[in-house]
């Protein structure tokens, strides 16, 4: 009898969603998320693959093929060496996405680094966190951006994503610290204290999992405007000079935008679906991973 309850209890257990589960159920059914998520794949498809997928090597000029407009061999025209443009923009989805990625890897690190340790020994160590965070964000972000890149000798999308993520962790170091604050007071953070456990595995094992939501939806964001940045400043000539990227394609047909348009404008739309794409993803996992919307969640 005790054997049967206990397989009964297992059952129950297993039966039961978990939040992992309940949380793709709700992206499910946001349909523009999915439609973001979609964009997300084919730019890591497009980035991954883009030697099997572009049609032409990107840096092949056709002699007299110059500034030609769309047409079935050159799906979206040429630019103003003869470049096959639909090319140029496949492979410049890995340079836009590099940047992305690591300055938001790098962005989150810090912030979380800084947020934590803020909102868990609060004091002093809190006080004077927060107000080199608040320095950084009174600074107009893209304004600085221009200024560090504008005095670099040498730059390179590397270079570009460190200095992306060095101006856009302050606001994961308040999200994390307000998670942390809030996180801290719980009971199972004071049961890991009695049992001994030190300040270092509570806020990287015990609290920083369950702040995770938060974290992930804040870099989904802050991937589309990193990639926006950059191809700011490629279209501001103030990119990597030798990289291969929306932006210093855009910055390539500015100078011909009545004549040919198309040389601006693709990948000024690559890289406007990209950052929407990015966008429509997070506000779906702002929904999808609340844990409000959790059975029993308040």
């Amino acid at each position: 009898m005790p054997l049967n309850v206990h397989r009964s209890r297992n059952d129950e257990k297993i039966a039961k969603p978990s939040f992992i589960y309940n949380s793709w159920g709700r992206l499910r059914r946001h349909r523009l998320a999915l439609s973001g998520f979609g964009v997300f794949i084919v730019i890591i498809i497009m980035a991954i693959f883009s030697p099997l997928l572009s049609p032409y090597d990107p840096a092949l000029q056709f002699w007299g093929q110059e500034r030609k407009p769309p047409s079935s061999r050159f799906l979206l025209g040429t630019d103003t060496l003869g470049r096959d443009l639909f090319s140029r923009i496949i492979w410049g989805a890995r340079s836009s996405l590099y940047v992305g990625g690591v300055a938001t890897t790098l962005m989150v690190f810090i912030g979380i680094a800084v947020g934590a340790f803020s909102g868990y020994y609060g004091g002093i160590i809190d006080n004077l966190l927060m107000r080199i965070t608040d320095i950084f964000l009174a600074i107009p972000a893209i304004f600085l951006v221009i200024a560090i890149a504008s005095v670099l000798e040498q730059r390179s999308l590397t270079i570009i994503a460190f200095t992306i993520a060095a101006i856009s962790w302050p606001r994961m170091a308040r999200i994390v610290r307000s998670s942390f604050l809030s996180l801290k007071q719980s009971t199972y953070v004071e049961a890991a204290r009695s049992v001994g456990a030190s300040d270092l595995r509570i806020v990287f094992i015990h609290i920083l999992p369950n702040a995770m939501a938060p974290i992930i939806i804040t870099a989904t964001l802050n991937i589309a405007s990193s990639i926006l940045v950059e191809a700011a400043l490629g279209f501001l000539g103030l990119g990597d000079p030798t990289a291969l990227s929306w932006g210093n394609l855009l910055n390539e047909g500015r100078s011909v935008l009545t004549t040919a348009w198309w040389i601006a404008t693709f990948p000024g739309i690559a890289i406007f679906f990209t950052v929407l794409g990015f966008n429509l993803l997070g506000d779906g996992l702002r929904d999808a991973l609340d844990v409000r919307l959790e059975p029993g969640g308040g």
